[in-house]
């Protein structure tokens, strides 16, 4: 028996290019089997007999992407944030991570996290979790059976964090990694592992070593920290004065698969030599608005990436960013765009709203496949946001109705998401 097609119909937007956005008014976006088979005015006939949830006047969107955050520290959004980075994560950030050692409070903590994320905009993550495996599994059921789409890493630190959360030495930190992976890669529909250094001096080179030849073995993606603060750079520097940049260690050590397989958040401060080693290693970059302002690490001159053709997407960063909505990250970046022009770069042209819209969507998903827009055999997933309720007296076109939204939309907005062709709110 062949699948059945269903279609939504309602305001139909999406990025078919940085530069361009696909609009039907009163469209259909047709699925089936969890796929997409494009955006029509109305449905062809070569799909036969089909099932239409009629959306009313809502606008229907792909599904926003969050490519870096950290599910632990959600319970301790909007604190601490008065101090840059590094003082934050001894203060706010680690003494919050080291709580997940009790199981219990873990599975309660992340209950929230995955009830905040279900009623938001956002249907696909990278995490991190924490060093604790047990805490790290039940992260994974929990999104599983949420039906949301996942990267989720269980984190490495063996040096330069607070005793109560350093893993003893690398061969403890590898051998917990091998026995976390064993045990969950292949497990879930949804939900995936992948290796996660918290950042370069947090792990040593044992450690480091390691993580890449699990990186060669099981071929898992990578996400990490990567040029984030200018204390924390001249840091890596003291401890690897062998390499030229930053980026050159997560290299040394096979931390850097070709073909895509990476994500360094943030990337604040990046010289010219780790730039071209991003861009030849096809890396993703996690893009942290919010939180780079946040954590006083700076302001990232977008643009050029993109000029570049480097591939970047999207990232809400709790706890250093307060709140996991996409859709606010996709704001914050427009805004510290324009302030990264109006801050000494004149020349630096800030980026639109089609732009920014394109990295929430197929910019970020492009880590997950052929995910982030209505097209034919894309992953279905979609957002359908009634914003009728600030959009009275003033007729707006459709850019217009996507940018209230963007700054706009709250949870109670979301009347549906749609995640691999399967309703989960």
């Amino acid at each position: 028996m062949s699948e059945k097609t269903f279609a939504l119909k309602g305001d139909i937007c999406y990025s078919k290019s940085p530069g361009e956005l696909r609009i039907l008014r009163r469209g259909y976006v047709l699925f089936r089997g969890g796929l997409c088979l494009g955006a029509f005015d109305s449905p062809p006939a070569e799909f036969g007999e089909i099932t239409v949830k009629d959306y009313g006047d809502s606008l229907i969107i792909p599904g926003l992407v969050d490519l870096h955050t950290h599910a632990p520290q959600f319970v301790c959004r909007a604190k601490g944030l008065d101090r840059e980075l590094l003082e934050w994560l001894e203060s706010t950030a680690f003494p919050q991570e080291a709580r997940y050692g009790e199981l219990s409070y873990a599975e309660a903590a992340y209950k929230h996290f995955v009830a905040d994320v279900v009623n938001g905009p956002n249907t696909r993550m990278c995490l991190f979790g924490t060093l604790h495996v047990p805490a790290t599994k039940a992260l994974m059921d929990m999104l599983e059976e949420s039906g949301l789409v996942s990267f989720v890493g269980k984190v490495n630190m063996d040096r330069n964090a607070p005793a109560y959360l350093c893993e003893s030495s690398a061969g403890e930190s590898g051998d917990a990694t091998v026995a976390w992976i064993k045990e969950t890669l292949g497990r879930y529909r949804n939900v995936s592992p992948i290796l996660t250094p918290r950042f370069i001096p947090s792990c040593s080179e044992e450690l480091l070593g390691r993580l890449g030849s699990l990186q060669k073995g099981y071929a898992l993606p990578v996400q990490s920290h990567l040029s984030e603060n200018l204390s924390e750079i001249e840091w890596v520097k003291q401890l690897h004065p062998d390499c030229s940049c930053y980026g050159a260690v997560y290299d040394k050590y096979g931390l850097l698969p070709e073909g895509g397989r990476t994500i360094m958040a943030h990337c604040v401060h990046c010289p010219e030599e780790e730039l071209r080693l991003l861009k030849d290693r096809d890396v993703f970059i996690a893009h942290c608005a919010q939180s780079n302002v946040n954590l006083s690490s700076g302001l990232v001159p977008l643009r050029s990436y993109l000029d570049r053709g480097m591939k970047v997407g999207l990232g809400s960063d709790v706890a250093g960013g307060y709140t996991t909505s996409i859709l606010r990250a996709m704001a914050d970046t427009i805004q510290m765009s324009k302030m990264y022009q109006c801050c000494g770069h004149p020349e630096e042209k800030p980026v639109t709203l089609k732009e920014v819209f394109h990295l929430a969507t197929a910019g970020g998903g492009a880590f997950f496949g052929r995910v982030g827009r209505f097209e034919r055999d894309y992953e279905f997933d979609a957002v359908v946001i009634d914003d009728s309720t600030y959009n009275p007296l003033i007729e707006l076109s459709m850019e217009e109705r996507l940018e209230r939204a963007m700054y706009l939309s709250e949870g109670s907005h979301i009347v549906q998401k749609y995640v691999r062709g399967r309703e989960i709110k």
